[in-house]
């Protein structure tokens, strides 16, 4: 009778623990946290953004500048809305992302390269478990993407 307590416990533990894994890495596959952006040509580090949810809609703030080359205390010139002259520090870059039903896709949304001025409209997608982030900006027919890293 003993040696059953122990094996059911085993057991319940086995399984509690594979589903608190499985809960672990599904939490993962999705945008909000921190994330290190990747300069596309050099390859450079150069900041954190942070995507929150609010409600169901993300947004994401630059919460720490990484590049060697930026000032840190840059601000936004090229931009061309209610953002221009801003800190790049704490600006909101992206905005509006909503989940596509029944996929790890988020869309709909929009976001800036403080560096152009320009927006974009945006699609994100977790990639290798929720490591990485594929960030694609449209404008038209036309797309750049960059992949991001989860900030550790």
């Amino acid at each position: 009778m003993h040696i059953y307590k122990v094996g059911s416990t085993v057991k319940w533990l086995s399984a509690a623990a594979a589903l608190w894994l499985g809960a672990v890495a599904h939490a993962q596959m999705t945008p909000v946290g921190a994330w290190n952006t990747i300069d596309d040509k050099t390859g450079e580090v150069k900041s954190e953004v942070v995507i929150v949810d609010t409600n169901g809609v993300l947004s994401g703030k630059v919460n720490k500048v990484l590049s060697k080359t930026a000032k840190p205390d840059a601000l936004c010139d090229a931009c061309t809305d209610e953002r221009k002259g801003k800190p790049l520090l704490g600006l909101e870059i992206i905005r509006g992302l909503k989940k596509t039903e029944g996929e790890d896709l988020w869309e709909a949304g929009q976001i800036l390269d403080p560096e152009s001025g320009k927006t974009y409209t945006l699609r994100v997608r977790p990639l290798e478990d929720g490591k990485k982030l594929q960030v694609r900006g449209y404008i038209g027919p036309f797309y750049r993407t960059q992949v991001w890293v989860r900030a550790q």
